[in-house]
């Protein structure tokens, strides 16, 4: 995720709320057990041990994961990437891919989030950080994502992971800002339309099963389906899904 806050002297924060928020980021906030900790690692491209050395420290101070990590953001004013290096030195290590920073919740809780290796540095200067080794200053579009000149580029994959993006429509996520446009005329839309229709069958009920969350908090929760632009709603009408 390339998510930044809006001011970078303060930290990023969260509301909780069920329903469709205008103009801002929807998102799901989830409870893991201690032991996914290295599956989670994993998934945002950070090494397993290097989680569980982090983890290790918050849990030798007596705190939760987030408070601790919102102390050390805190300590850096909030800097992102003053942030990266606090944690770089503290253990010995960073990722070029996400790396794990806290969220202030409006409910007095601290989440944690993976966040895009910064476009400005991943907190070591010998580690290169994905978005700046691809150029990725902002969010890509498909479109754009698709000219990126990478050695061995997955096109099935990224357009595959693409799709699980867009999944998030179907729960009431507004997910406008990853559809501004779409040519339906562009072999990379048919594709995405072709992935995206299969994956959507059985999405709600592999959701619920996911989150262990019933079908009657599941409806409340995710009652109110976003407005859709005439981009994305064409695409679903692509996929066979509108």
């Amino acid at each position: 995720m390339d998510i930044e806050p809006v001011d970078r002297g303060l930290p990023i924060t969260a509301s909780l709320a069920s329903g469709n928020l205008n103009a801002q980021i929807g998102g799901l906030l989830l409870t893991f057990d201690r032991e996914c900790a290295p599956m989670i690692a994993r998934r945002e491209e950070y090494d397993p041990d290097a989680f569980e050395r982090l983890i290790g420290l918050a849990e030798s101070a007596g705190r939760p994961l987030g408070e601790y990590l919102m102390e050390i953001a805190g300590g850096t004013n909030f800097d992102l990437l003053a942030y990266r290096i606090a944690l770089r030195t503290m253990l010995d290590y960073t990722s070029p891919g996400y790396i794990f920073h806290p969220i202030e919740i409006d409910d007095g809780r601290v989440a944690i989030i993976a966040i895009g290796s910064g476009f400005d540095g991943s907190g070591d200067p010998r580690i290169v950080s994905r978005r700046q080794e691809f150029g990725m200053d902002r969010l890509l579009s498909l479109e754009e994502s698709m000219r990126v000149a990478i050695p061995g580029f997955d096109r099935a994959g990224q357009i595959g992971y693409y799709a699980e993006c867009i999944l998030g429509e179907l729960h009431g996520l507004d997910v406008s800002d990853l559809a501004p446009r779409f040519d339906a005329q562009q072999s990379w839309t048919r594709e995405l339309a072709a992935h995206l229709g299969p994956i959507a069958v059985g999405e709600r009920e592999r959701f619920i099963s996911a989150t262990s969350i019933d079908a009657a908090r599941y409806g409340e929760r995710f009652s109110s389906p976003p407005r859709r632009s005439a981009s994305l709603s064409a695409l679903l009408d692509l996929a066979g899904l509108m």
